[in-house]
């Protein structure tokens, strides 16, 4: 299976961003002010006042290789919830192939899953008669790989997503943190209306996505 990234939802806009710098002086949105927020938001990005883009968010739904889920994990994000194999079996084994791959690795590396899955599932119920369910739960999944997928709920504030968007959106990241880091980019740009518009041309003026 491939990962895929699905947008659940967001809060906030360039204006919400906007009315939260100019708290300190009026939150009153004129329409000469709004026709300021692309540069207001450009000059706050660009000279490091990241605090208002806090109060905006994004969340998403990820099936993900693990490998791809600890990439996540180490970002200044808002929240992160995965499915665990710590609190429930398992039982459907997904898992991810690289596609660029030659086709005599992806073979060795599918056959070397479905052995690891078996293996998984066997010491599981073998463990359960011997030291009880929760502690064969949590440690069976030893047998589980790297390649192996879980469902991620991830959300970040604005500036978090700047932030794993800088890192992870990258031609130095690794490929398959990198295609979801693309997706969850793309799947914002093109939200209905564009609310984060200026929010994007303010990070982009400063070439964070590349």
């Amino acid at each position: 299976m491939k990962n895929r990234v699905e947008l659940l939802g967001y809060y906030g806009s360039d204006e919400v961003i906007a009315c939260s710098a100019w708290t300190s002086t009026s939150r009153n949105l004129t329409q000469d002010k709004k026709a300021r927020i692309p540069k207001l938001l450009d000059m706050l990005w660009s000279n490091g006042h990241e605090t208002p883009f806090e109060k905006a968010m994004v969340h998403f739904l990820v099936d993900t290789d693990i490998a791809s889920h600890i990439h996540l994990l180490k970002h200044r994000i808002s929240s992160l919830n995965a499915e665990s194999a710590r609190y429930k079996e398992l039982k459907e084994d997904k898992s991810y192939i690289p596609e660029d791959w030659p086709i005599a690795w992806q073979i060795k590396l599918e056959e070397f899953t479905s052995l690891s899955n078996s293996l998984y599932h066997e010491c599981l119920e073998d463990l359960t008669r011997t030291i009880g369910r929760k502690r064969a739960k949590e440690s069976a999944r030893f047998f589980k790989t790297y390649n192996s997928q879980i469902q991620a709920d991830v959300s970040f504030n604005m500036r978090s997503f700047a932030n794993f968007q800088k890192l992870r959106n990258s031609e130095h990241a690794q490929t398959e943190i990198r295609d979801i880091a693309r997706v969850m980019y793309d799947l914002v740009s093109q939200i209905d209306g564009n609310p984060f518009r200026y929010t994007l041309q303010a990070w982009n003026n400063v070439e964070l996505i590349k």
